[in-house]
């Protein structure tokens, strides 16, 4: 044992009947001043040291909540359009969060309904429609003639609406991101949902030909290591990682799941995005503890956010990125 270890283990001198209380170092012999306190100004530095490098650490457990921009920024812009993504840009997102249509000519298009929305879009001419329009029945050319920024969703009373606003295909929001010059746009990644049910077949492609597709434009744009495709439908992330082996996947669910773990493996994705209703700190490290990483949808208030970042999830999707970046902020979360 070194002369630091005996002079400051003052539990070990009590064990061995030596009164600790009454010694002062200005008992001591100045040379034995000069030992001690350089033992305790060496010690004091690495406590401090000690101390600096699990701050460090616990900001990058900080970090790794990553936030989605929800369909963009919902809560500001018309969903899923080119300037929801630039608002999103603009706010810093790690994730910009979209979901994919496929045409009649088979193009895919970003659109959360397979059907263009009489509330978000309105027809040609500017006519309000009296019905959805399925978008697998339109070619590009006709999807293209539909205005889907003029309308204000009331579901979001701070949306600004974006006359004239088309809907992009993902090969437009994949170029747009490319050129953009906000700082975020270089290193922000995609989770893209493909939209489809074995219900409904004829809204969209066979699971095999809408994962080639996807991935087709992806591998155009040189993204597949940015972008995880996300879906409800267990059948297109299967064929992602069969033709697309470098892009992540991520298994939506809306229940309340007694094993989520089974579910997430039965489509073998890398990422479970459930209802935030329906977790809970437990399940959460339940599932990473698995290899899993969580992303709950959808989070818009304060209270959501401190409760997931309590649970210890690695991302939240929300409507509203900014006042989410700016909430982590203040928290000194970010």
């Amino acid at each position: 044992m070194g002369l630091g270890r005996r002079l400051l283990d003052a539990a070990g001198l009590l064990r061995a009947g030596h009164n600790t209380a009454g010694f002062h170092l200005a008992d001591a012999s100045p040379g034995l001043q000069t030992k001690v306190r350089g033992i305790i100004m060496k010690r004091t530095a690495l406590a401090l040291i000690a101390l600096m490098m699990a701050g460090n650490a616990s900001a990058e457990g900080v970090r790794r909540v990553w936030v989605e921009g929800h369909r963009g920024s919902r809560g500001t812009h018309p969903e899923n359009t080119i300037p929801a993504f630039e608002e999103a840009l603009r706010a810093g997102v790690d994730v910009l969060e979209f979901d994919l249509g496929v045409t009649k000519d088979n193009i895919v298009v970003v659109s959360h309904d397979p059907y263009v929305s009489p509330v978000i879009c309105l027809g040609p001419g500017g006519k309000k429609l009296a019905s959805p329009v399925a978008i697998r029945s339109l070619t590009l050319k006709e999807l293209k003639e539909y205005d889907c920024g003029s309308l204000k969703n009331p579901r979001f009373p701070e949306q600004t609406p974006v006359p004239g606003t088309r809907v992009p295909t993902l090969d437009e929001v994949l170029s747009y991101v490319k050129a953009s010059n906000h700082p975020a746009a270089a290193r922000v990644r995609f989770n893209i949902e493909t939209k489809l049910s074995p219900g409904e077949p004829e809204l969209a492609p066979a699971p095999a030909e809408f994962a080639r597709l996807v991935s087709s434009v992806l591998k155009k744009h040189g993204v597949e290591r940015r972008t995880v495709v996300q879906s409800f439908d267990y059948r297109t992330l299967l064929e992602m990682k069969k033709i697309a082996p470098a892009v992540k996947t991520a298994q939506l669910t809306a229940d309340n799941l007694l094993d989520p773990d089974s579910v997430v493996r039965g489509s073998r994705a890398d990422i479970w995005s459930p209802y935030f209703k329906w977790i809970n700190g437990d399940i959460v490290k339940k599932a990473q503890k698995s290899g899993i990483q969580v992303v709950p949808w959808t989070l818009n208030s304060e209270e959501e956010w401190d409760r997931a970042v309590s649970y210890g999830v690695d991302g939240i999707i929300t409507d509203y990125p900014a006042k989410l970046i700016d909430h982590l902020k203040k928290k000194k979360l970010r």
